[in-house]
């Protein structure tokens, strides 16, 4: 039996009900999104503004549809044998976080009834929300890191970095499995200096880093961009190479790191 965790401190422009949540959509096939087939619950509402954003459509909370605990449940039942053998369930966005109390109420639920692994795709910027107990139902923590240095991450972002590598500390000390993230965008992230300094960083996580995941910038979201006549500055960025790829993901792998 799994106890009951601490409930979420009230920071500004999160939703901290605890039975219900709001959330955008689902994926029962998940392929990308954690060790084996997963499904995803993708959580409305983000704080953040990444100029690169697939998913800019979940930005905003309410945008999503309003759920309780049964009803997540429900959506996730009929997949439970199979995901129990075949990968497990990821809360990705949008934030999870943007709903810890309720996120971390479906996941203990999850946990209790149904025994899946569970991750959780986040940036991790409003993790002082929650209490140490809050990350107990989760088995991996996927932690986009958008940029190393403050001011460019600001830029993509419009957000402060300090937050999300202070999670990556906390992480380290409750030996918290984590994959990190990092969209590999030409001219953007893509600076061989920064890609270093990335991998120093991520380097001092110690073996609590299973994988980086090195992704490529594609223009998929696009018409999401242009349906919701938003601007999007990134219309003429290519999508990396192979080489160039391989050549940041080598980058990771001279720090004893398993990149892909």
């Amino acid at each position: 039996m799994h106890q009951r965790v601490s409930a979420p401190k009230k920071l500004p422009g999160v939703h901290v009900d605890l039975d219900h949540g709001f959330l955008h959509s689902v994926e029962s096939g998940g392929a990308v999104d954690g060790p084996g087939m997963r499904f995803v619950f993708f959580m409305a509402g983000c704080q953040f503004r990444c100029v690169y954003c697939h998913n800019p459509d979940t930005w905003k909370l309410h945008n999503g549809r309003r759920v309780d605990v049964d009803a997540m449940l429900a959506e996730v039942r009929p997949y439970a044998g199979f995901l129990k053998f075949a990968g497990g369930v990821t809360f990705s966005g949008g934030e999870p976080m943007m709903q810890a109390g309720f996120v971390g109420n479906v996941m203990r639920h999850i946990k209790q009834e149904m025994g899946l692994h569970i991750a959780l795709d986040t940036q991790g910027y409003l993790h002082t929300g929650v209490e140490d107990d809050w990350f107990d139902n989760v088995d991996l923590v996927m932690l986009d890191i958008k940029h190393i240095d403050p001011e460019k991450y600001h830029a993509i972002t419009a957000q402060y970095l300090q937050p999300t590598l202070d999670f990556a500390e906390r992480l380290k000390r409750l030996r918290k499995k984590m994959w990190m993230r990092y969209v590999l965008v030409p001219d953007l992230t893509d600076d061989t200096d920064d890609v270093n300094r990335m991998a120093d960083f991520v380097a001092t996580l110690g073996d609590i880093v299973e994988r980086v995941e090195v992704l490529p910038f594609h223009q998929m979201g696009v018409s999401k961009w242009d349906a919701l006549k938003m601007e999007y500055t990134l219309r003429d960025t290519r999508t990396p190479t192979n080489e160039e790829a391989e050549a940041a993901r080598d980058i990771f792998r001279a720090r004893g790191l398993v990149a892909s």
